[in-house]
């Protein structure tokens, strides 16, 4: 198990949630399941490709806003677009591969070379990927990489 647990506090129904992100993520499933004293759920811990979440119903006390992330490292930009159109669905797009789906989180969807590109050796390279993706809402990794 992890030493460290994001834990998300949500102003929704957390089931449905859970639900939702295992549907987006292969390989995840529900860890656990906490009842509130409301008879409705209070947490749901799971596991999302193999990262493990609390997502909490908290109510509208706190929101979560752009100051934290998830962020998806993807092998293909069939995964990107995938992760990309799924988690909009109902949210909002932003820049730079990130997105705020509809419960309130936001996600960072990027190819897993991303960092090779924005940091490469030649300054020139990493100038114009940056500049490639600054321009960009979901990033096009052909379009990164001819930059």
């Amino acid at each position: 198990m992890q030493k460290i647990t994001p834990f998300l506090w949500l102003n929704c129904n957390v089931d449905e949630a859970a639900a939702y992100y295992i549907s987006v993520f292969n390989n995840s499933s529900v860890i656990s399941t906490t009842p509130g004293q409301d008879g409705n759920v209070m947490a749901v811990t799971v596991n999302l490709d193999g990262q493990v979440l609390v997502l909490f119903n908290g109510g509208p006390h706190f929101t979560l806003n752009e100051a934290f992330s998830l962020s998806v490292s993807c092998n293909s930009q069939e995964e990107i677009d995938e992760k990309w159109n799924t988690l909009c669905e109902g949210g909002t797009p932003s820049r730079c591969g990130w997105l705020k789906d509809k419960y309130g989180v936001s996600w960072q969807i990027v190819p897993h070379h991303l960092g090779s590109l924005l940091f490469n050796p030649d300054p020139e390279k990493a100038k114009r990927a940056m500049q490639a993706m600054m321009g960009m809402g979901k990033l096009i990794i052909a379009d990164l990489e001819n930059a």
